[in-house]
């Protein structure tokens, strides 16, 4: 009997009809469920056997979300944004993740409905095929002699905050000035997430598996700006300047889009490769080139 986690975006499955056809299966067949309800709009609940209110986990940070330890793997009803959140959550548990897509494009939700029973059949006979995804930390140094970290699986976007207007951004790799950029922000971006934001602005995309770390500027007010792709063992740090005219600047630090530090004139952040992974599995063995183009064609 294996034991599977039932993550699903309630936005993507409002009556869960999925939910329920996925639990109702793996149970008809000896295993074990346990449902994860996020973006219900009531708070986010967590149940076994059934799908109940339970103890609300909006706002709370992953540490404080219990997840059951003997988890085959996760099972996440959604787009990619809804993969990103369930990544964040397990970040520390090394729980495998599968995706079912509810959404558009979904470059990482392989499983589309109308093949769920033979995907489940080859989830639950072991038939997968399992791929490491590089993360980036981000430790944000303040001025003041704080810190604090984040993890992502797609991103770190440094982007303005407040009133449309430009922001400078002072660059370095390994401790030497690299660049300083005067724009609506910079994205730092793993494989993974080379077909996001990083994709919309301009940037290259990246097979998912490769060890490499991007960097775009996002609208930048030059014409010489390009994407650079450093090693992922390059050390990237951030400084916050003064803007123009001596203004103090006020910009965010977004992690995958959905966590996010406020940070100003003086405060750097620090983006390193992570030592934490995520498992991505397959019922399929497609590759990626495939993949995107079908995702390309279906974007047009």
């Amino acid at each position: 009997m294996k034991h599977f986690l039932i993550y699903t975006n309630c936005h993507k499955d409002k009556d869960l009809v999925t939910t329920e056809r996925i639990r109702g299966y793996l149970e008809s067949h000896g295993h074990r469920c346990t449902v994860i309800l996020r973006n219900k709009g009531d708070g986010d609940h967590h149940s076994e056997g059934s799908v109940e209110d339970g103890p609300a986990g909006e706002g709370k940070s992953a540490p404080e979300m219990q997840y059951p330890t003997d988890v085959y793997c996760m099972i996440v009803l959604g787009g990619d944004g809804t993969m990103l959140q369930a990544a964040w959550e397990v970040r520390k548990m090394h729980i495998p993740l599968i995706g079912v897509n509810l959404g558009t494009l979904g470059y990482m939700t392989e499983v589309e409905p109308a093949g769920l029973e033979e995907a489940l059949e080859k989830l639950m006979s072991g038939q997968v095929y399992s791929e490491s995804r590089m993360m980036l930390n981000g430790k944000v140094l303040f001025q003041d002699g704080g810190a604090t970290e984040d993890w992502s699986l797609n991103d770190i976007v440094i982007s303005r905050c407040g009133a449309l207007q430009v922001i400078k951004l002072n660059i370095y790799v390994n401790g030497q000035f690299l660049k300083d950029y005067s724009a609506d922000g910079v994205i730092i971006t793993t494989p993974t997430g080379s077909t996001g934001y990083n994709l919309s602005a301009g940037g290259p995309i990246a097979e998912p598996s490769s060890r490499l770390i991007i960097m775009t500027p996002i609208c930048p007010h030059t014409l010489s700006s390009r994407s650079i792709i450093l090693s992922p063992e390059d050390v990237i740090e951030i400084e916050i300047p003064e803007g123009r005219e001596g203004r103090r600047q006020q910009v965010t630090a977004n992690f995958d889009g959905t966590h996010q530090v406020s940070m100003c004139t003086g405060d750097r952040i620090q983006i390193v490769k992570s030592e934490k992974t995520t498992e991505i599995l397959a019922v399929n063995k497609v590759s990626f080139l495939e993949v995107l183009h079908r995702k390309m064609r279906e974007s047009e």
